[in-house]
């Protein structure tokens, strides 16, 4: 836990720091209040991603000095990761990123990955057996989408006080968990770092939003995320690849899903966002403790009421995941599980017929 330790203390510090100088970041607070997806109504810095960064940076260099034989290994796995970091940071700071770029600059990051950490997806665990894929002209694509895509799916999950931080740092902690089970220290101290930058930037950002995420901070935890998930199960056979695919179901099928309904559904591009993703729908349709919805106040408790909703819904996937690392069949079992109750979830509240056990009115709160 020392790696852990560190990176929290630092990105606790430093993000007080950005928080404390935020007139210095001028161009980087947020001013749009009137966007589908906002829900908030005061300036805040959107660069959350860079104390959380330096913190990594921090962390693993003192974990390099303590473990000499993690320099290459760490050393190239921040470099990479820089390249999908620096694409959402310039868009933080500048708003000129066009989504097309900052996906194409994580896709790079990711094949730097495959090239310098030989991170691919090179088979699909079955429960009678395995495919094995030999042709890099599939490996590499494949691999490529994946860690792109995760990078991706936590940025639009990134919606609320502290949803995409908790959501990223339960998925750190179960890689840390199975990392030690299968003896991959590399993993291990690497999941831990991030986890504990995570949640240092968690203690500013949750419950009243002080800093946000940002672009940076999303696209950098995705994709440290997506390649040590496949970095975890890739150089430990012992560990299924469906744990990976569990693990990282919530974000990764609220992408798809988002992509299918904007084109097929909506008639729409899949890069035009909107507000009615599963968290929009639950801060909308759910939380309705309060009145006054457009009270700054009262804006800021139901933002803050959201994110636990999907917090305990990600467990849903993830403790499982954590649990039956090893056994194929029930993980694939879990998976389909976790897809229908998405569905039949959505359906309800988009209907207005959410669950009454959801509900949460003010009389619940005096």
């Amino acid at each position: 836990m020392f790696s852990f330790l560190v990176s929290f203390v630092c990105s606790t510090l430093l993000t007080l720091l950005v928080i404390k100088q935020a007139k210095l970041h001028e161009p980087a607070l947020d001013t749009d209040f009137r966007g589908v997806q906002r829900a908030h109504s005061h300036l805040v810095a959107r660069i959350g991603g860079l104390p959380i960064y330096f913190a990594v940076i921090v962390s693993a260099t003192i974990s390099i000095w303590r473990e000499p034989v993690l320099l290459q290994w760490m050393t190239t796995l921040l470099f990479c990761a820089f390249v999908a970091f620096i694409g959402g940071i310039v868009e933080d700071y500048t708003g000129a990123v066009r989504p097309s770029r900052r996906l194409l600059l994580t896709m790079a990051g990711a094949m730097l990955g495959y090239l310098l950490l030989d991170a691919k997806i090179a088979r699909i665990d079955l429960p009678f057996g395995l495919v094995l894929f030999a042709s890099s002209w599939i490996v590499a694509p494949l691999t490529v989408l994946a860690v792109a895509g995760i990078a991706n799916a936590v940025n639009i999950i990134d919606g609320f006080n502290g949803l995409a931080s908790m959501v990223t740092i339960c998925m750190l902690l179960s890689l840390a968990y199975v990392a030690l089970q299968v003896g991959d220290v590399f993993v291990l101290i690497a999941a831990l770092t991030v986890a504990g930058a995570t949640a240092g930037f968690l203690v500013w950002n949750y419950p009243v939003g002080l800093i946000f995420l940002g672009d940076g901070g999303a696209y950098f935890i995705g994709f440290m995320l997506g390649e040590l998930a496949l970095l975890l199960v890739m150089r430990n056979p012992d560990v299924s690849t469906w744990y990976a695919a569990l693990l990282l179901i919530y974000p990764a099928f609220e992408t798809v899903f988002s992509a299918y309904r904007r084109m097929f559904v909506r008639g729409k591009s899949p890069a035009v966002p909107d507000g009615i993703h599963l968290h929009s729908l639950i801060f909308r349709r759910v939380v309705q403790w309060t009145v006054g919805r457009k009270e700054a106040r009262a804006l800021l408790k139901r933002n803050a009421r959201t994110s636990p909703y999907l917090w305990l819904f990600s467990l849903m996937a993830v403790i499982p995941a954590t649990l039956f690392w090893q056994n194929t069949s029930v993980l694939i079992v879990f998976c389909l599980l976790f897809v229908i109750s998405y569905l039949w979830l959505y359906a309800r509240i988009v209907r207005f017929r959410s669950p009454r056990w959801l509900i949460w009115r003010k009389k619940d709160w005096q």
